[in-house]
């Protein structure tokens, strides 16, 4: 709202300044006529050339450009040198330095950019003009910020701006004041809330809003509080080198003189230039900031690419070794091929276009939105390449711990029935599940449910019906017989393709050739996992009428009664501590929570994780979102430490692993660590906010 606000106001401000401006470009005014006495034309005859110091850090209004000042300041300098008829030789002074002493020390004969105020024209040593530049300074701050009366505040102050910081001192005693060595690190301050405000030129304000890195801040006009810009002539004083004070005071008669001769409408005319002339330009860095969330996503699908290029390699010799499965895996390698090119061009064409239309932000969405499902489509390829083989190797186990069934079926339902408005179909259910409670693997339980439900929906035309029914009942063994059925009116299979359908890389040409395409592993894994819980996958098939699998596993009963029930988050939010090495990584997971309503901080490695932890009150976080590959100490000793720290909450604070390692062995260890839960990476941002609102 402040960014708003700010804008409306400079937009006005700009336009009036333009309409002055363009109504005087047919009138040509005569030369405004200066009058010198002659003590001023002798000085100015014995001076003809003056050192200037020009502060270098203030774009637009006064700034060193590879070298050479620049800037709305210089545009006027220049006027006032052919005026008074003495050249300016410029020279730089460093932001953070521009004290009387080193001025005295560096025998300047005029300073630019000082302001005009009551304590400068005080100040032993130093002479003033009137001001040549006239502008509003204006507050900025944080977005969220929220000013209220009576609060301590922190203002940012660049140390080159110490008469600033002494009219502030005074104007908000309460306030505490930060120095900072240029303008560019008062804007990161309150971009980092290590200060609340800064106080700043309009224009320079203007200029720095425009970078993206700034995108959180806005800033609003101080009334009453202009920006006096002025000469100051540098004189002798306690024995020190400089112009005399009588030579001082003809200098500032003469160039006072300059100044009035120069009109508002040539002001203006410079103040336009200077700033058009000297507008921000969004660097390559700028650019990958602004868009940050499709470089992920990019960088995303290019490892993804990497990753399915290797084990599609280990999937070749695997072909090569089994002669009697090789047309089988060949048609696969085939077929993959075709998968990995296809998105990987759509990435490739929609990085063309962002690059071609970065001004255009409704296309710019819209590229973001397809680049995110093509990552997520390579995500879902390499998920089930590693899962078929490491059930090929034995390597995959299950993780058994207690879940709720009917709240799992909520979960799949509610991600299914958009799914299926969309491609306009009927989808029906009829759940009873007298024994919710069981112990099974959950992430491979909806992992078998939503492959049937998704291949369903693929192969039903729109206007079909999909429908999902899950009964139970007790063996003789007292364990728990769940049966999954997703039956569907939609394409049907022969009897033929019957008999190979789970088979590993198994597609039916017929239904290839009408654009349904897959990889051949959902329904392979799918039986697979099914026959790890005990269970089985079954299909029955009507060609050119409907499909039915039946998957059934068979699981223990939890007992709940004794445990306390999930209390619901509502609005209360855990803080989340996030433990993240990688720095891209940590800021975007920090945006994404802020941007859900949680409060978190950020550690880069595990031993930091552990210190900010056992450094804050007991319950400040609820959540630890830990990263298992760190440096000095990595996500399993953290997690160990934090567990064992002498404090309650150490115990029930949640710590959910986060890695890109998804084998069994990993996830054994990570509990074994005392962790909660187990995240992969790339991380899906929809599952993460689930599971913290649980």
């Amino acid at each position: 709202m402040i960014r708003r606000i700010f804008q409306s106001v400079c937009a006005v401000l700009t336009v009036c300044l333009i309409i002055n401006a363009s109504a005087l470009r047919g009138v040509c005014a005569a030369e405004p006529a200066v009058e010198f006495t002659a003590e001023e034309q002798e000085f100015i005859s014995s001076h003809k050339t003056l050192k200037v110091g020009y502060v270098a850090d203030r774009i637009p209004v006064c700034f060193d450009n590879n070298g050479e000042p620049d800037g709305v300041s210089l545009y006027i300098f220049e006027r006032v040198s052919e005026l008074c008829g003495m050249d300016f030789e410029y020279e730089a002074l460093p932001a953070g330095q521009v004290t009387y002493d080193y001025l005295q020390s560096r025998h300047f004969d005029l300073v630019t950019s000082v302001e005009y105020n009551e304590e400068n024209k005080k100040a032993n040593g130093i002479l003033i003009t009137e001001p040549y530049l006239s502008c509003r300074k204006v507050i900025v701050a944080r977005d969220d910020t929220e000013f209220k009366q009576g609060e301590v505040y922190s203002l940012a102050v660049s140390t080159g701006s110490q008469t600033l910081k002494k009219v502030l001192a005074r104007m908000f005693p309460n306030f505490e004041i930060k120095d900072y060595s240029s303008i560019t690190e008062c804007f990161d301050a309150v971009k980092n809330r290590d200060s609340d405000f800064l106080i700043q030129n309009q224009y320079v304000v203007e200029y720095w809003l425009s970078k993206p890195k700034y995108e959180n801040l806005g800033a609003i006009p101080m009334m009453g509080l202009d920006d006096k810009l002025c000469f100051s002539a540098v004189v002798a004083y306690n024995g020190g080198d400089g112009l005399s004070n009588e030579d001082g005071a003809t200098l500032v008669d003469i160039l006072d003189k300059a100044i009035a001769g120069i009109s508002e409408d040539e002001t203006s005319n410079y103040i336009i230039s200077g700033v058009t002339d000297n507008q921000y330009n969004d660097t390559f860095a700028d650019f990958i900031y602004r868009y940050r969330t499709f470089v992920v996503i990019f960088i995303v699908g290019i490892a993804v690419i990497i990753a399915m290029t290797i084990l599609l390699l280990r999937l070749h010799i695997r072909v090569t070794e089994n002669r009697a499965d090789a047309k089988a895996k060949g048609r696969f390698l085939s077929t993959m091929s075709h998968e990995i090119r296809t998105p990987l061009n759509g990435l490739i064409g929609l990085n063309y276009l962002m690059a071609q239309n970065s001004d255009d932000k409704e296309k710019m969405q819209s590229y973001l939105r397809q680049s995110l499902v093509t990552a997520k489509y390579l995500l879902s390829l390499v998920n089930d390449i590693l899962d078929s083989s490491n059930l090929e190797e034995q390597k995959l186990k299950l993780v058994p711990r207690p879940i709720n069934l009917s709240l799992m079926l909520d979960t799949i339902n509610a991600i299914v029935t958009g799914e299926m408005k969309e491609k306009k179909m009927r989808y029906y259910t009829e759940i009873s599940v007298p024994y919710p409670n069981i112990i099974g693997d959950e992430v491979r339980i909806q992992q078998v449910i939503l492959n049937l439900l998704d291949n369903a929906r693929k192969f039903t035309n729109s206007g079909g019906m999909v429908t999902l029914s899950v009964t139970q009942e007790k063996n003789s063994d007292e364990k728990i017989l769940t049966t999954v059925t997703v039956s569907d009116t939609g394409k049907g299979m022969s009897e033929e393709f019957q008999k190979h359908v789970f088979d590993l890389f198994a597609q039916d040409l017929d239904t290839v050739s009408k654009g349904n395409q897959g990889t051949g592993l959902g329904l392979f894994i799918s039986r697979r996992l099914a026959l790890l819980m005990d269970g089985d996958l079954v299909c029955e098939s009507e060609k050119n009428i409907d499909s039915k699998f039946t998957f059934t596993f068979v699981s223990e009963i939890f007992d709940a009664e004794n445990q306390a029930p999930a209390e619901p988050i509502g609005d209360k939010r855990p803080r989340i501590l996030v433990a993240e090495d990688n720095e891209l990584n940590g800021e975007i997971i920090l945006e994404l929570l802020h941007s859900s309503g949680f409060d978190a901080d950020i550690a880069d490695n595990g031993k930091k994780a552990l210190e900010m932890y056992e450094n804050s009150a007991p319950y400040t976080y609820g959540i630890i979102l830990m990263d298992l590959l760190m440096p000095e100490m990595d996500g399993f000793e953290a997690a160990e430490a934090i567990r064992a720290l002498p404090r309650e909450d150490a115990r029930t604070v949640k710590i959910y692993a986060c890695t890109a390692n998804s084998f069994a062995e990993e996830q054994d260890k990570a509990f074994a660590c005392g962790m909660d839960d187990f995240i992969t990476k790339p991380v899906d941002i929809e599952v993460l906010l689930d599971k913290l609102s649980r």
